[in-house]
C-alpha cells in the first residue's frame, strides 16, 4: 500500500519538492503563498527572502546551475510573478532547472476582480518547459512531479505552476510522491561515429564546450574525449574550467587563430549563437553536439549534429577506434599563440594608471581568488573584461547571465552561491549600470548573514552603448551615469561594508579587506570611462 501524506497544499508541495532534491526556498513575502511558508517553517526547510522577485528566481537559478538540481522560487500572485519573468527567461536561455510556484487569485471568484487576478500561464508559457494551473489540492504532488521532470529532462529548463488560493490553503490526504524518473535521451550511434571520425581524422580540429557539458554532468567525459583524440579545447559559460588552465589541451587566448585555421570545429553543449559568430567558422566543417534534438542549429549547415545525453556521446568519442591524425603540430602552434596572448594580458593586468584600467582590477583579483571561488558576472563592459582575464580553475565556478544578457542577476546569483557554498569565496563582478538593478538585495544578504564580495567597475557610463553610439552618430544620449557615485555607502547603509578605490596601488589591500570582512562588502573601483572593451555589435 502506498505511503500517504496529509496536509494543506503547502505540505503536499513540499513533500514532492523534497523527493526531487529541493532543499531551500527563495521568495518575497506574499499572502497568496502562506501555506508554502507554513510547510517550510514547520519542517525546518530554509526560506531566504529578497527585496525584488527577480532576485528570488536568480537565486534559485544559481542553485540549479551550481548544484545541477532543481532550484525553487516562490512568488506571490500578479506582480510577484510578473516581476520574476526576467529570471524565468534567463533560466530558459541557460537551460537551468528552476521551478517557480506562483500564487493565484481564487478560482471560485475568477473574473470578479480579486486582488492581483491575472492568468499567469499565458505569460510564462513561452519561456518555460512546463506551465500549468493546479485545479485541485490533491493534484499538487503530481503536478510538482510533472513540472520537475520536465525541468530536468534534456534540454533542461524552468517550469511554472500556478496555485489558486483555495487549492493551496485546502487540505487533502494523498499518496506520497515516488522516486523521480528522468528520461535519458539516447543519441544516434551512426551520427556519433560520424562525428568521432571527423574529429579524429581532421588535421586541425577544435572543441568548444559550453554550459550544457557542466549541466549534463559530462565534464569528466569531455576531458577523456579531448585527451583521447588530442584536440584543443576552448570553453564558454559554465563550460569554463572544464579543463584546468594548466592542462595541455586547455586554451583561451588563441581562439581567433584556432577558429580561422581549423578544418573541423566541434561545438558541444552550447548554441551556435552570437557568442560563436553564429556558427560561421570559415571553411571549417561544423560538428554540433547537443543534449536534445530541439537544440540543433537550424541556421547553419552542419556536417553532423548528434543529439542526446552528452556523457554517452563524449564517451563514444573517447572510445573511437578508427584512424587518428597527429595533431601535435597543430596544438604546438596554438600553444605559441596562447602564450603570446597570456603575455599581453599579463602586461595589461599589471598596468599602473590612474584612472584605473579594468584589466588591473582582474590582475589583483587573480592574486586573491581561491581556486574554488565562485565568480559572478553582472554587467556589460566591465564583465566583458572578466571573461577575458579570469580563468576559472575548476568547473562549475563561473556564473554569468548567459545569452539572454539580463542585467540584475548579480545579488540573486550571489545568494544562491552562498547558500550552496557556505565556506567558499563568492565574488560578484558588477558594472555600475548593473548596480541599479539589484543592489538593494545587499540588505537581504546582510540581514540573513550571507557574506559576499561585490566589486563594482565604476566608470560612470553605459560603456557598451556610449562608445558605439559615439562611433555611429558622433554623439550619445541616455548613456551617462553620475560619475564617482559611492555605491559602497549604499551597501554600508544596508548593513554591509565597503570602500571606494581610486588608485591602482590600493586595489590589492582593499580586496583583501573585503574577503576578510564576513559581511556583504562592496569595493567601488573608479575606472577609466575612456577604456572600453573592444567588440563589434552583438545586435545582429
Amino acid at each position: 500500500m502506498a505511503e500517504m501524506i496529509e496536509g494543506h497544499g503547502g505540505d503536499l508541495a513540499l513533500a514532492a519538492l523534497r523527493a526531487y532534491g529541493v532543499t531551500e526556498m527563495f521568495t518575497l513575502s506574499g499572502g497568496h503563498v502562506f501555506p508554502l511558508y507554513d510547510a517550510a517553517h514547520k519542517s525546518g526547510f530554509p526560506i531566504y527572502d529578497v527585496r525584488h522577485e527577480q532576485s528570488a528566481v536568480f537565486a534559485a537559478e544559481a542553485v540549479a546551475k551550481l548544484q545541477r538540481r532543481p532550484g525553487l522560487a516562490v512568488l506571490t500572485a500578479g506582480p510577484g510573478v510578473t516581476n520574476g519573468i526576467s529570471g524565468l527567461t534567463s533560466a530558459f536561455f541557460n537551460a537551468s532547472p528552476v521551478l517557480v510556484l506562483g500564487g493565484r487569485a481564487p478560482a471560485f471568484r475568477w473574473g470578479s476582480g480579486s486582488l492581483q487576478e491575472i492568468d499567469h500561464v499565458p505569460l510564462v508559457s513561452p519561456v518555460t518547459k512546463y506551465a500549468a494551473t493546479v485545479t485541485g489540492t490533491e493534484e499538487i504532488p503530481g503536478e510538482v512531479a510533472k513540472a520537475l521532470t520536465a525541468a530536468l529532462t534534456a534540454h533542461r529548463g524552468p517550469a511554472f505552476l500556478d496555485l489558486p488560493l483555495e487549492v493551496l490553503f485546502s487540505s487533502e490526504d494523498v499518496a506520497a510522491p515516488g522516486a523521480p524518473e528522468i528520461p535519458v535521451v539516447q543519441p544516434d550511434p551512426e551520427q556519433v561515429t560520424q562525428a568521432a571520425t571527423l574529429l579524429a581524422t581532421a588535421e586541425r580540429p577544435v572543441i568548444i564546450a559550453g554550459s550544457d557539458v557542466w549541466g549534463g554532468d559530462a565534464i569528466a567525459e569531455l576531458r577523456a574525449a579531448a585527451e583521447a583524440l588530442q584536440i584543443p579545447v576552448f570553453t564558454n559559460g559554465m563550460g569554463r574550467g572544464a579543463l584546468p588552465p594548466g592542462h595541455p589541451l586547455a586554451f583561451a587566448k588563441a581562439r581567433r587563430p584556432a577558429l580561422n585555421e581549423a578544418d573541423v570545429v566541434a561545438v558541444i553543449g552550447t548554441p551556435l549563437d552570437f557568442r560563436l559568430g553564429f556558427g560561421e567558422f570559415g571553411a571549417a566543417r561544423v560538428v554540433h553536439i547537443v543534449d536534445a534534438p530541439t537544440q540543433r542549429a537550424g541556421h547553419v549547415e552542419t556536417a553532423v549534429s548528434p543529439a542526446g545525453d552528452l556523457r554517452l556521446i563524449l564517451t563514444a568519442l573517447a572510445e573511437h577506434s578508427g584512424r587518428r591524425a597527429d595533431h601535435s603540430e597543430w596544438i604546438e602552434g596554438l600553444r605559441a599563440a596562447e602564450d603570446a596572448g597570456k603575455a599581453r594580458d599579463a602586461e595589461a593586468m599589471a598596468a599602473e594608471s590612474d584612472p584605473i584600467k579594468p584589466a588591473r582590477i582582474y590582475g589583483e583579483l587573480r592574486k586573491v581568488l581561491a581556486p574554488d571561488a565562485v565568480t559572478i558576472g553582472d554587467g556589460g563592459d566591465f564583465v566583458s573584461y572578466a571573461g577575458r582575464f579570469l580563468e576559472p580553475a575548476q568547473p562549475g565556478t563561473w556564473l554569468d547571465p548567459g545569452p539572454y544578457g539580463c542585467l540584475g542577476t548579480g545579488l540573486g546569483y550571489a545568494m544562491g552561491a552562498r547558500v550552496t557554498y557556505p565556506d567558499r569565496q563568492i565574488c560578484v563582478l558588477m558594472g555600475d549600470g548593473a548596480a541599479g538593478f539589484s543592489l538593494m538585495d545587499a540588505e537581504s544578504l546582510a540581514r540573513q548573514e550571507l557574506p559576499v564580495v561585490i566589486v563594482v567597475g565604476n566608470n560612470g557610463i553605459w560603456g557598451l552603448e556610449k562608445h558605439p553610439m559615439q562611433a555611429m552618430y558622433g554623439y550619445d544620449v541616455a548613456a551617462d551615469l553620475q560619475p564617482g557615485l559611492h555605491y559602497d555607502r549604499v551597501v554600508q547603509a544596508l548593513g554591509g561594508a565597503g570602500e571606494t578605490v581610486e588608485k591602482s596601488s590600493d586595489l590589492g589591500p582593499a580586496l583583501e579587506r573585503a574577503f576578510d570582512a564576513g559581511v556583504p562588502y562592496l569595493v567601488n573601483v573608479l575606472t577609466d570611462p575612456a577604456d572600453a572593451y573592444p567588440r563589434s555589435s552583438n545586435l545582429a
